[in-house]
């Protein structure tokens, strides 16, 4: 036993002196990820140090190592039950981490704080993060609501939003009795709602995804269209101009279609779901909320910004304000250069984009189906299919991006943005006796808020 403890402790036994100095091949690492990334793989036989000195690896230790990776993959990450315990691992300064090259490179601790992200690189990280192709159906929206109510609704959703999800980032700290410094936001709906609040989620998750994917899939047909437009005019010399659109004598101030916009910003407003990982990586988690509220004013006043720019430029008269399209770079000709410059950008965008996205759905259908994002070659196959073809199928019977912005943000809106958060904040409370009226009715009314938002979309 004693031996089995000495190969557990020592996972890399070296057959000469070992040298502590990690030398110019080092790799830092923080020690406080070791007991949620440990023990790290040393399968190969040579580990390589400054001097190239080979180091052995014990068949008793790397099957000690291997049967440590095993109980650690029986249970989720954000489970500490089957961990291995201390005395078993290596502590920092021994630890390797294997390459693919047929070495293995030492760690080095190092400081608490090293390798995270500032205030401001967070501040713009959520800034560029939550900045997406809603942006394009902003005007629109406003056109839709109106320009004083327009103007209203994105101040309010924006503070709507950033309360919801101020709450998701405190969700963690609710948990007093448990360790939850690696949870995600789906661990801790898995834990309140059990698997109805994994799969839930997921459903939820999906659906943001996959809706953004169609989304890509319409804009991309659009701006390659236009693209090809742009090159033919530009070839024979036609210059066309876009056609102006009469007035309905609506009040361009006022209207009651303003639902239009809270879903498109439901969607414009979205980071409930990697908010938490965001900030993870802030270097001083104090600032965690002082930074996520101005990410969120800098994200609201580009959308005004935006917003008035836009519905501004078109006076009424001469021109209506329901020339307006879903996607305002459709309200400037295909001839017009700086629009095909626009257009040429965001095609190589989404084009990049696109298969990412497509990506993190096949993980997370896959991953929780069958456990393996990659189970058969026919299994990635099907899904992939069945994705393109939904984008191919609603970009050619549904191509208004507004409406799919709509429905997919209301949607997921639903769950991680209203339903989630404030229920979780209202089931904490009640378990530890501090939930009052006031609070209860008031997140009661944010849930009712959101299963409305979902509902008159199918009726504007």
């Amino acid at each position: 036993m004693a031996n089995m403890n000495s190969d557990s402790r020592h996972l890399g036994t070296s057959e000469v002196d070992h040298e502590r100095d990690p030398g110019p091949m080092n790799i830092q690492f923080e020690p406080s990820d070791l007991r949620s990334k440990r023990p790290f793989c040393i399968e190969p036989t040579n580990i390589v140090n400054v001097n190239h000195v080979i180091q052995r690896v014990s068949d008793h230790a790397s099957a000690m190592n291997k049967r440590i990776h095993y109980y650690s993959r029986l249970t989720t990450p954000a489970d500490k039950a089957l961990i291995a315990p201390d005395h078993v691992v290596p502590a920092p300064e021994e630890c390797y981490v294997y390459s693919p090259l047929g070495s293995a490179y030492k760690l080095q601790s190092y400081t608490e704080g090293y390798g995270k992200n500032t205030s401001l690189v967070t501040i713009f990280m959520i800034w560029n993060t939550m900045m997406g192709t809603s942006i394009l159906s902003i005007p629109w929206g406003i056109k839709q609501a109106g320009f004083t109510t327009g103007m209203c609704v994105i101040i309010l959703m924006g503070l709507l939003t950033l309360y919801c999800c101020y709450r998701v980032v405190k969700s963690r700290t609710m948990m007093f009795s448990l360790d939850t410094t690696s949870w995600e936001y789906p661990d801790v709906c898995r834990h309140y709602f059990g698997s109805f609040g994994q799969w839930s989620s997921l459903l939820f998750s999906l659906v943001s995804l996959i809706g953004a994917m169609i989304v890509y899939w319409v804009l991309m047909s659009n701006f390659l269209f236009n693209t090809g437009k742009f090159i033919f005019n530009f070839i024979h010399h036609i210059n066309d101009t876009d056609t102006i659109l009469s007035t309905n004598n609506s009040n361009p101030e006022i209207r009651f279609q303003f639902p239009q916009l809270t879903g498109v910003l439901t969607l414009a407003f979205f980071i409930h779901n990697c908010i938490i990982t965001l900030l993870k990586n802030n270097k001083k988690q104090e600032n965690n909320v002082r930074d996520l509220c101005i990410a969120y004013m800098l994200v609201t006043l580009t959308y005004l910004y935006i917003g008035v720019l836009v519905f501004a430029s078109f006076p009424s008269p001469p021109l209506s304000k329901d020339c307006i399209e879903q996607n305002f770079l459709d309200n400037f000709p295909s001839s017009d250069t700086l629009s095909f410059i626009a257009r040429i950008f965001l095609l190589f965008q989404m084009m990049t984009v696109y298969p990412l996205l497509g990506y993190l759905a096949r993980v997370q259908l896959l991953g929780h189906i069958f456990g393996d994002i990659y189970p058969s070659i026919f299994h990635v196959l099907i899904l992939n299919l069945i994705i393109v073809g939904a984008g191919v199928i609603m970009a050619c019977f549904y191509p208004n991006i507004g409406g799919i912005i709509r429905y997919s943000g209301a949607a997921c809106g639903l769950a991680f943005v209203f339903i989630y958060p404030s229920l979780i904040y209202i089931i904490s409370l009640h378990q530890e006796e501090r939930l009052t009226w006031p609070k209860l009715i008031f997140h009661v009314f944010i849930i009712i808020l959101g299963v409305a938002n979902l509902i008159v979309q199918f009726f504007m």
